[in-house]
């Protein structure tokens, strides 16, 4: 039988806690429960009122890997849920608004991705996403590059940008929006990416084809799109090592040397929250956002 725990006058059974999700350094399921635990005062926030979809990868990143959008089976009657509305008829997801939620859905073993929009007003975008995927032999030393482009073109148009690794090899951008719809800021975040591309044409690619990507640092603006998705900040990825997808200064990225200068895992996030706080933070603030010019 399961073990039992009790979280917040919830119960919650959690299974196989020795079970090693992370071959390359034995990181146990126990150690994601327990990195979750600790970082979800700072998670939740970027997870509420966003509905939620999963990433599973129960066996850990070897074994199977899935995308769960619809509310799972199982899922305890107390766990947040919201009608989503999609081009093929709404759906049902989930909304991890507390940590029982928060410890429930890591029990599932998963990353966790959100919209770009809140369940409150699905119509209206309140974020911008960059994500800058490096095209091999380019490396997150060449995001890091464009970011500081990116960073100084979006302040041009009045908006503060704030960086987070992408817990693989790369590096997202952000940016608290308001006022528009997600086509809008897609249409937006298109022409920044070809105006990048423009501004560095041997380094930026806008489009998605894969036979132009060697060497190049794809700008994919794509992820503003209302149906898409992006790896939420803090949480954990589906690779070989423990690695996160989480916020890093200017300062850091202004002095990326090396492609592993950028690899944040489980243990280096409770030291750098306690020297830095939410970097991103400042996204939660509605003061803080732009608006499209």
């Amino acid at each position: 039988m399961a073990p039992i725990t009790e979280v917040e006058g919830r119960r919650l059974p959690l299974s196989n806690l020795e079970k090693v999700l992370y071959p390359a350094t034995g990181f146990t399921k126990a150690e994601v429960l327990h990195y979750y635990a600790t970082v979800a005062d700072v998670l939740l926030p970027h997870l509420r009122e966003r509905p939620v979809s999963f990433l599973r990868y129960p066996d850990g990143p070897d074994g199977q890997v899935f995308f769960t959008k619809n509310v799972p089976p199982g899922t305890p009657d107390w766990v947040t849920t919201a009608e989503v509305p999609r081009s093929e008829g709404p759906a049902r997801m989930v909304l991890v608004e507390d940590l029982p939620s928060l410890m429930w859905a890591a029990n599932l073993v998963a990353e966790f991705h959100t919209h770009q929009w809140r369940i409150t007003d699905p119509g209206e975008a309140d974020r911008i996403v960059f994500d800058l995927d490096p095209g091999p032999p380019a490396t997150v030393v060449h995001c890091c590059e464009v970011a500081l482009w990116l960073r100084e073109r979006l302040a041009e148009d009045g908006f503060e940008a704030y960086a987070k690794t992408s817990g693989s090899k790369g590096l997202h951008l952000l940016a608290a929006v308001r006022g528009s719809s997600s086509e809008q800021v897609s249409e937006y975040a298109k022409a920044l990416a070809v105006e990048a591309e423009k501004a560095m044409p041997r380094l930026v690619l806008h489009q998605m084809k894969r036979s132009l990507r060697p060497g190049k640092v794809f700008v994919d603006w794509s992820q503003n799109a209302a149906r898409k998705t992006t790896a939420a900040p803090y949480t954990l990825r589906a690779r070989a090592e423990p690695l996160v997808s989480a916020p890093v200064t200017w300062q850091e990225v202004e002095d990326c040397r090396s492609p592993g200068g950028m690899a944040l895992q489980a243990p280096d996030i409770p030291p750098r929250l306690q020297d830095f706080g939410d970097l991103l933070a400042p996204l939660l603030a509605p003061d803080e956002a732009g608006t499209l010019p």
